[in-house]
C-alpha cells in the first residue's frame, strides 16, 4: 500500500472576520500553506480603535437641555384615589380646586454633540436640542457650559451650537461619506443612557436607508450599538474621522437591537456649514413630485430599475413647470449626474446653486431630451404634508365593471366633483375594488383614474377605449387621490 505523508496546518478563527477557522491537510506533492500572522493582525486592528477613541473623545461632548415650564390647569378628569384622598382633608383643599394653575415639572433630556471647529462650535441633532430653554454642555473633562447660539435643520434633524470656553477645544473633521463603503468598520461615540462617553464598533451594513425619520433622508445604517443618549455623536472612520451623525435606532426594546442609522457626513458638512454661515440652510428646488420606478414601472418605460425618477406632478409656478416639465417624464440626469432615485433626485438638486441654469436630461414618450431647468430657493413650507381626510363619496349611478383589471369605474358627476374638489372631466372615479384582483393593493375607492398609458381620459367611455387599445398584457395607469398622484401598473387577468 502506498504510503502518504500528512502535514497538519491550522489556521486561527476570529469572530470579527479576518480568518476563517479551519483544520487543512496537505500531502507531499500539494505546496504548503504558511499559516497566517493573526495574532498580529488583531492586536493592529485593536490599537485603531483604541488611538481613534483616544483621538475623538476629548471633541465628544455631553449635552443635557431642559424645557420651559408649563402651567396646566387641574379638572375632575383622571383624578387618582392619592390626589382624591387629600382632596378630603380640609388643608389641602385648596390646592385641587377644578381649574386651579399649577406648575408643571420641565422637560428634560440628553444626547450628544462633537466640536468641529476649535472655537467652540458644536454639531448635535435637531431633536436634541428643539425647544430647549437651557442647554447645558460636558466636556469629557467634566468641564461644564451653557449652549449658545442654537440653530437647526429640522428636515435633516442636524443642529449646531456654541461654547465659550476661553480656549482652543479640539475638533474632530468630517470624511467623504460617499467614499464609505458597506462592511467598512466604524466607531460609534456617545453617552447612551447618560452613562458618558461609551465607545462602541461595528461595520457600516447598508447606504442610502430612508426609514422615515426626517424629510430629508439618506442614512448610513450601521451595527455599532447606539441607544437612546447616542443622539448627535459622531460616526467615524478608522481614521478617527467624522462619517455619520448618529441619529436614530429600530428597536423593539427601546434599546439597541442592530440597526442603527446615522446622517451620512456629507449631508451633516454642507448644512451645519449653511448654519454656521447663514443661520438656516437654503435649498435649490425644482418643485415636482417624483415616484420610484419599481420593476413594473422600469418595463414600462424600458428602463432598468434605478435608472431615474417618474414625475408624478408638476407646481404651478415652480422652476419644473417653467422648465417645461411634463408629468410621466422620467428624470435621468442633472447637471451630469446620473438620478437612481426620488432620493438620488432630491440630494442633488438641493446642494445646487439657486437662480442657476442646469442641464436635465428626462425620458419623455420614450425619447431622450434635455431641457435647461433654472432652480429657485424652496420656500420655508415646500412639501410640508398637509393631507386631508377623505370625504365619504355619495356614489353616483352607472357603474361600469373593469373585468380584467378587478375594479369597477364610475363617471365624475358634478356633486362628486364638489365633494373632491377637482372638475367633473378630470378622468373617472374607483368606487369598488376586488380584494382578489389585480388592483388589490394598488387602488382603493375614491382613486380618480386620469390617465392610461399617456392617454388623458375624461369618462368612462374614453377609459374603455383607451384601455381597449392598451397593448401588452400589462397597463399604466396614472392616478390621483387626496395624498398625491402616482403611476400604478396593473396585470391585465386573461378571461
Amino acid at each position: 500500500m502506498k504510503s502518504f505523508r500528512s502535514q497538519w496546518h491550522w489556521l486561527v478563527a476570529l469572530t470579527s472576520g479576518f480568518c476563517l477557522v479551519v483544520a487543512a491537510v496537505s500531502v507531499a506533492d500539494k505546496p504548503q500553506i504558511q499559516p497566517p500572522v493573526v495574532a498580529k493582525d488583531v492586536r493592529e486592528l485593536s490599537m485603531v480603535f483604541r488611538e481613534v477613541a483616544k483621538k475623538a473623545t476629548p471633541s465628544v461632548v455631553t449635552i443635557e437641555t431642559r424645557g420651559k415650564a408649563r402651567q396646566i390647569v387641574d379638572t375632575d378628569e383622571g383624578n387618582d384615589a392619592l390626589e382624591d384622598f387629600f382632596k378630603s382633608d380640609p388643608r389641602f383643599k385648596e390646592f385641587f380646586k377644578k381649574g386651579t394653575p399649577r406648575q408643571a415639572p420641565r422637560s428634560r433630556g440628553m444626547g450628544s454633540g462633537f466640536i468641529i471647529d476649535e472655537s467652540g462650535i458644536i454639531v448635535t441633532n435637531n431633536h436634541v436640542v428643539a425647544d430647549a430653554d437651557d442647554i447645558l454642555v460636558r466636556l469629557h473633562d467634566g468641564r461644564e457650559y451653557k449652549g449658545l447660539d442654537v440653530k437647526t435643520d429640522p428636515r435633516t434633524d442636524v443642529a449646531i451650537l456654541r461654547i465659550d470656553a476661553g480656549e482652543k477645544l479640539p475638533a474632530l473633521r468630517f470624511a467623504d461619506s460617499d467614499q464609505a463603503e458597506v462592511g467598512d468598520w466604524v466607531i460609534a461615540v456617545g453617552n447612551p443612557f447618560g452613562q458618558e462617553l461609551t465607545v462602541t464598533s461595528g461595520i457600516i451594513s447598508a447606504k442610502g436607508r430612508g426609514p422615515h425619520i426626517t424629510e430629508r433622508e439618506d442614512f448610513l445604517q450601521t451595527d455599532a450599538a447606539i441607544n437612546p443618549g447616542n443622539s448627535g455623536g459622531p460616526l467615524l472612520d478608522l481614521n478617527g474621522d467624522v462619517v455619520g451623525i448618529n441619529t436614530a435606532i429600530s428597536s423593539q426594546s427601546g434599546g439597541f437591537d442592530g440597526i442603527g442609522f446615522a446622517v451620512p457626513s456629507k449631508m451633516a458638512y454642507w448644512v451645519a456649514n449653511q448654519l454656521v454661515q447663514g443661520g438656516s440652510v437654503k435649498r435649490a428646488y425644482i418643485g415636482i413630485a417624483i415616484q420610484q420606478l419599481d420593476s413594473e414601472l422600469s418595463r414600462q418605460f424600458s428602463l432598468r430599475p434605478g435608472d431615474g425618477a417618474l414625475v408624478t406632478d408638476v407646481r404651478e409656478g415652480s422652476p419644473g413647470e417653467q422648465a417645461k416639465l411634463q408629468t410621466g417624464d422620467v428624470v435621468l440626469s442633472l447637471n451630469g449626474s446620473k438620478v437612481s432615485s426620488p432620493r438620488a433626485l432630491q440630494n442633488i438638486v438641493e446642494r445646487l446653486n439657486v437662480d442657476e441654469a442646469y442641464p436635465l436630461e428626462v425620458l419623455r414618450d420614450g425619447k431622450k431630451t434635455t431641457l435647461k431647468i433654472t432652480l429657485k430657493e424652496m420656500p420655508n413650507d415646500y412639501s410640508l404634508s398637509k393631507m386631508k381626510s377623505r370625504p365619504r363619496l355619495q356614489q353616483p349611478e352607472g357603474a361600469t365593471t373593469v373585468e380584467s383589471l378587478g375594479f369597477d369605474i364610475r363617471d365624475i358627476t358634478g356633486d362628486i366633483a364638489k365633494q373632491l374638489n377637482v372638475a367633473d372631466d378630470s378622468g373617472v372615479l374607483v368606487s369598488t375594488v376586488d380584494t382578489n384582483g389585480p388592483a388589490a393593493g394598488k387602488l382603493t375607492t375614491g382613486d380618480i383614474i386620469q390617465k392610461v398609458g399617456n392617454r388623458a381620459i375624461h369618462n368612462r367611455k374614453e377609459f374603455e377605449t383607451a384601455l381597449t387599445e392598451a397593448k401588452g398584457e400589462s397597463v399604466l395607469l396614472f392616478v390621483k387621490n387626496e395624498g398625491g398622484t402616482r403611476f400604478v401598473v396593473l396585470q391585465k387577468t386573461r378571461k
